[in-house]
């Protein structure tokens, strides 16, 4: 099935239900106004050039009508191409120019952004604004002008090829920049939809699911799953604890996604045990581990609806599914379990390999390694790249975990030099290549350290003489934006290296880590 057949699914269910609610603009749409709203603004793409398989961006903050315009986009079987709001606009333009965009609707709040992008952009051709009219971009109601859903014309697809057609190019990592752009097909995104609405739905009649996390990024795809349910989006315009509690009760929300960062933002919040969480079946951790004490407070907070999935751009979300009935047994009955990510689901086959390809005995440490469906096809324009990751015939996910005795999966370190920082992952290289642009810094190795409020925040430990640790965060962060600069500087006289030379991160971690089973948060 296509992406947008899985919205069709839930329309079908009950065309008259609430689809999104916008508690910033107060926008509401029925399932059936949405599908009609869809239709049209596909047709005004088709109207204004949109081609099949054209690649179509979305830029701001979240807003109903940003899930309309993704719907629409797949309805003409587009390619969705996610662009980071919290990215440096150097970073934004690189992916853009590497995946050549040519489409992008953006908020008005975003208009300044936008218009550095398109100074750097050469192959955007078409913009929309989607509030209102933004000097010669028209706003989406103009564009849409002397247009109905009756004008939309079905793409052409064969019903077996079409599986290989692609839903978007998704930057790995969740962030642009250097980022590889993963090939998403139907096949792909489909078994992911399939697998998580599997997961989260068949609990209540009545699916309201809120969406505060970026719709630009997991929330998303997470969207589209409950939408498949027949679920009502309520739309929060970004993350805020307490709107978020508030929400949940005003609402009756019963599935909610949040990264793990997001969550212990909830727990520490002065209003916790102020609302009504009792509506809650499905509250989804995705993103990056989640501490195991932390989770088990949230059992005892939120109740029985705490579940956790594991997966990556290349093979999204689902890999391993912790569902809300095991992690809450465990909550009381065994909570070291509560470190484990899951189980892998049925849409995959998971091994645990060692550098050679050999496979790794049960409780020990290995390369995550999958394939399946779920696997996306290739890294954009990378073949060599791609190759790279496909090596023994598996997928290589970088992650190094173990599984225990009951098939439970632990996510112990990372292979690759990544830090997973309020569920956005940053490559360590890319900030090292920042830091020591700077004349007065000689080497630099970059990781990630404990945070409370993050789960993890970048760290940089460098050899320089004659700068300071402001003067380095705030040049990192012009060149690659807040989410990749370091939050601390360490200067040392030189750094460890390993027998082949290399720098001795994990030595240099010991010192923020200790003795800890994983170095990851």
């Amino acid at each position: 099935m296509r992406a947008i057949d899985y919205f069709d699914r839930g329309h079908d269910r009950d065309p008259s239900r609430l689809a999104i609610i916008d508690t910033e603009t107060g926008l509401k749409l029925t399932f059936a106004e949405t599908k009609a709203l869809s239709e049209r603004i596909a047709a005004a793409l088709q109207k204004h050039g949109f081609e099949n398989q054209d690649l179509l961006g979305l830029y701001g903050p979240n807003d109903g009508m940003l899930l309309v315009v993704l719907l629409a986009m797949w309805r003409a079987n587009g390619k969705w191409i996610p662009v980071n709001t919290r990215n440096a606009i150097d970073a934004n333009a690189g992916y853009i120019n590497y995946v050549r965009l040519k489409w992008l609707v953006y908020h008005s709040s975003k208009a300044d952004e936008v218009q550095q992008i398109k100074d750097l952009c050469p192959t955007l051709q078409h913009f929309v604004c989607l509030d209102k009219r933004m000097g010669d971009d028209p706003s989406l109601e103009e564009f849409m002008a002397g247009t109905s859903e009756a004008d939309f014309v079905e793409p052409e697809i064969d019903a077996f090829a079409n599986l290989m057609d692609m839903v978007g190019i998704f930057p790995t990592g969740g962030t642009t920049g250097p980022s590889k752009g993963a090939n998403v097909t139907n096949l792909g995104w489909g078994t992911m939809i399939e697998t998580a609405a599997d997961g989260m739905g068949g609990r209540t009649d009545s699916p309201v699911a809120l969406v505060s996390a970026p719709i630009t990024h997991a929330a998303g795809p997470i969207a589209l799953s409950t939408l498949s349910l027949g679920a009502t989006q309520v739309i929060l315009p970004g993350f805020d604890a307490e709107d978020v509690l508030r929400t949940i009760a005003a609402y009756k929300v019963t599935h909610m996604y949040l990264p793990p960062t997001a969550m212990y933002q909830c727990l520490a919040s002065p209003e916790i045990g102020q609302h009504d969480y009792s509506s809650l079946k499905i509250f989804i951790l995705v993103g990056s581990p989640c501490s195991p004490e932390k989770l088990r407070q949230a059992v005892e907070i939120f109740g029985p609806c705490m579940c956790q999935a594991y997966g990556q751009v290349e093979c999204p979300m689902i890999v391993a599914w912790f569902p809300p009935e095991d992690v809450a047994k465990f909550a009381y009955e065994a909570p070291e379990k509560l470190a484990a990510c899951g189980k892998p689901t049925r849409s995959i086959k998971v091994t645990l390999m060692d550098d050679d390809g050999n496979h790794v005995a049960q409780g020990e440490a290995g390369e995550i390694c999958v394939r399946g469906a779920l696997v996306t096809h290739s890294y954009f324009e990378k073949p060599e790249e791609t190759a790279e990751i496909r090596k023994f015939g598996w997928h290589h996910t970088g992650d190094v975990g173990k599984f225990d005795k009951d098939g439970y999966l632990y996510i112990v370190d990372r292979k690759k030099d990544m830090v997973v920082s309020g569920g956005f992952n940053v490559f360590t290289a890319e900030v090292e290549a920042a830091v020591t642009e700077l004349g007065a810094v000689r080497e630099a190795c970059v990781f990630g350290i404990p945070h409370e409020k993050w789960g993890e925040q970048v760290h940089a430990v460098v050899v320089a003489d004659g700068i300071t640790e402001a003067e380095i965060i705030a040049h990192t962060k012009e060149r690659l934006g807040g989410v990749k600069a370091p939050k601390s500087v360490e200067f040392i006289d030189a750094i460890p290296r390993t027998a082949a030379g290399k720098m001795d991160k994990k030595e240099l971690r010991k010192k923020y880590w200790g003795d800890a089973q994983r170095m990851v948060n």
